[in-house]
């Protein structure tokens, strides 16, 4: 398994870091749409459905109101200023801060919470659809940031933010393996510690503050990197542990298959569908 898992990573995150930098724009977005697609897909399942037909109708639904984000909002024109957004894409990230809110009482309160939504798959139907498609809007924020004026200023940005994730995860596993003892959140995920969880925040503290150095920030600007870097770290442990509560509810082990040695998915993105609209938003307040 261990494996496997490495093989798909080494594929993965040359693949994910080519399509950052160098896809263009309108296919950045489809990749991302398609992404976007297989993760409804995937999220059928959490809702109990095993019908091909109904999984696909299902997987259309995000896919249609992404479609209807960028027909409405063109992603090229929704910076104002580089550091100012229009109001419409403003509010909708503060639509996705008050999902995750909603999704740590929901997986804090498990599985006492579960009787509001387990057996309702009208709300786990709108709970998927607040997950995915800000995701996609977040990513496409990020990648367009200065666009105009250098497009790989955005593409920084939002490999920063992998690079967050990608740290916090690897210092959390490597400390949770070695010294964790205490459980996180045994209802939920019992193989996480808070051993892990803060080893995974300091790893990615560590990151930021060599990238503060080779950049060479101010220390006003390294205080507010830092802060943000612990609010994204441990946001992007509420969104693996929200997958992890419809994975237990659903009974299943994994959101799918289609990449070997991780599952599905939602299994590899499903910190940033928490983190990416939160960073987009810190860095349009904080920036």
């Amino acid at each position: 398994m261990l494996k496997q898992r490495i093989i798909t990573a080494v594929i993965l995150a040359p693949a994910a870091i080519s399509a950052i930098f160098f896809l263009p724009m309108n296919y950045f977005a489809s990749l991302l749409l398609a992404i976007i697609a297989i993760g409804g897909w995937e999220w059928a399942r959490f809702m109990g459905i095993t019908d091909t037909f109904q999984r696909i109708a299902y997987a259309c639904l995000p896919c249609a109101l992404v479609a209807l984000l960028w027909y409405t909002l063109p992603i090229t024109q929704t910076w104002l200023t580089p550091s100012q957004l229009a109001d419409e894409i403003i509010s909708l990230l503060y639509l996705s801060v008050v999902w995750w809110s909603v999704a740590a009482i929901l997986m804090f309160s498990y599985p006492k919470s579960n009787a509001f939504w387990a057996i309702n798959k009208f709300v786990i139907a709108l709970f998927g659809c607040l997950t995915l498609v800000p995701t996609w809007l977040a990513f496409m924020l990020l990648r367009t940031n200065h666009y105009a004026m250098d497009e790989f200023q955005g593409a920084q940005l939002l490999m920063y933010l992998f690079m967050l994730v990608w740290s916090a995860d690897i210092g959390a596993y490597f400390v949770g393996k070695s010294i964790g003892k205490h459980k996180l959140m045994a209802n939920v995920s019992p193989g996480k510690t808070i051993e892990g969880f803060l080893g995974g925040v300091v790893c990615a503290a560590i990151l930021t503050v060599a990238v503060g150095i080779s950049l060479d920030w101010s220390n006003e600007y390294f205080v507010k990197a830092l802060l943000v870097t612990v609010l994204i770290t441990t946001i992007s442990v509420l969104g693996d542990l929200t997958e992890s509560m419809f994975k237990r509810q659903a009974g299943v082990k994994d959101s799918g298959s289609i990449l070997p040695g991780h599952g599905g998915v939602l299994d590899r993105i499903d910190s940033l569908t928490a983190t990416a609209p939160i960073f987009a938003l810190c860095y349009v307040l904080l920036a």
